[in-house]
């Protein structure tokens, strides 16, 4: 995390315990905590540490048509998804870049299409209850011209990731049902409140 964490007068950070390291970040802290009444109370919380991201919705207004992936997520496997394949906007973990070039980069990997006009839409904490992680959200036209590879994800992570061009009323329509990443209903409900299509 590398923050202060004594910014806030309320909450005195008193051990801080490693359980594992091995693909992120999980760390168990013990800390004191100031409640609304004065009362103080220690509490234990984990907290799991995979670093910043960010999405993007890949959208053509002339055709009304946004461009999804379509890959395995192995969680929502084993916590009830019947197949485990999940439709999603294109996303990615912050390397050493900052969020713009890691939404650039991480949907040439998985779609093959190469973003040069991102808007910055907003910051949002996804788990706040245990994982740190803030998700940086873009909105960016996609065309056949911007097509300069073949996508897929890495192979040396073990990516196989399919792209899904939907209508847009569809995918609103799925929403609940063939849709249920949350960023990716997140980018369709700002696409249709800020009537990107009209």
């Amino acid at each position: 995390m590398g923050l202060d964490l004594s910014t806030n007068p309320n909450v005195i950070v008193t051990r801080v315990k490693l359980l594992s390291s091995n693909w992120f970040v999980l760390r168990a802290t013990t800390f004191e905590f100031r409640h609304r009444d004065g009362s103080w109370s220690t509490e234990e919380r984990e907290t799991y540490d995979r670093g910043d991201g960010a999405t993007i919705l890949l959208y053509d207004t002339e055709r009304r048509t946004v461009l999804l992936t379509r890959q395995f997520r192995f969680p929502a496997y084993v916590n009830g998804h019947a197949d485990g394949y999940l439709l999603e906007a294109p996303a990615g973990l912050l390397d050493d870049d900052d969020a713009l070039r890691a939404v650039e980069r991480e949907t040439a990997e998985e779609t093959g299409y190469a973003v040069t006009d991102a808007q910055h839409l907003f910051d949002l904490y996804m788990s706040p209850g245990s994982v740190t992680e803030k998700l940086h959200f873009f909105a960016a036209k996609f065309s056949a011209e911007s097509l300069t590879g073949t996508g897929g994800g890495l192979a040396h992570e073990g990516e196989d990731i399919e792209n899904v061009e939907l209508g847009f009323d569809e995918a609103l329509a799925a929403i609940g049902t063939r849709i249920v990443d949350a960023k990716t209903v997140i980018l369709l409900q700002w696409a249709e409140s800020s009537r990107l299509f009209g």
